[in-house]
């Protein structure tokens, strides 16, 4: 049910499309109606309007998938997360003496968008911007897995973070390499920031740091 301050349909238009970016294979009429709650005369309506501004498109057969409208939005999108993220991954970078980044989950990847190197420090990860992984390994993906609703299928290291508002792995990605990554809400984006380092990081510090930004990313996001 929408908020009271909300526009229902709006809401609900909105709630299709995270429900197809949900569904690799897409989802029929039937299946969104049901998911949504509503008659299948309101789902079709609902997605007559996303399809006349190209955020989803329909199979040969029938169904739903995100549309290119989606594509151009996110071109759009990525500059101005990068331009208020890069800032804030300087300073996380220079505060946790490792390498600070952020993460967008691109199908079952996580690509790294941003990029910032800790000053005065020799011994790096190499974490470039394009890097891409498994959501289901390293502490990047994993946050942003412990974005999504529970499971009962989910790994023990995505209830985990789910559970403690942060990932942390070891060794998964790279040899020797500790990482710690706090999922972000913004703009229906699933993204994470985090920082990565080959040798003493303070795991409880870079969580509490990572968070933090976590949380200023969503709230410049929302204004």
């Amino acid at each position: 049910m929408a908020e009271p301050n909300t526009l229902q349909t709006l809401d609900r238009g909105l709630r299709v499309l995270e429900l197809v970016s949900e569904s690799p294979d897409g989802l029929s009429i039937a299946e969104l109606a049901e998911r949504l709650e509503v008659h299948r005369a309101i789902c079709y309506r609902l997605v007559a309007t996303l399809e006349g501004r190209g955020l989803v498109s329909r199979t040969r057969q029938g169904r739903i998938r995100l549309g290119a409208g989606v594509a151009v939005l996110a071109a759009r999108f990525e500059p101005q997360l990068r331009r208020d993220a890069q800032p804030l991954l300087a300073d996380l970078a220079d505060e946790t003496h490792a390498t600070a980044f952020l993460s967008m989950a691109e199908g079952d990847e996580a690509v790294v968008v941003s990029v910032a190197e800790p000053q005065g420090t020799f011994l790096r990860v190499g974490y470039r911007v394009g890097s891409r992984h498994p959501l289901s390994r390293g502490a990047a993906g994993i946050a942003i897995l412990a974005l999504r609703p529970a499971r009962d299928d989910d790994p023990d290291d995505v209830t985990q973070a789910r559970r403690a508002g942060f990932s942390h792995t070891t060794g998964q990605l790279e040899r020797g390499a500790v990482g710690v990554s706090a999922g972000v809400r913004r703009a229906g984006a699933e993204l994470s920031v985090g920082v990565v380092a080959m040798d003493g990081l303070d795991v409880e510090k870079a969580a509490n740091a990572v968070m933090r930004v976590a949380q200023e990313l969503e709230r410049m996001g929302s204004h």
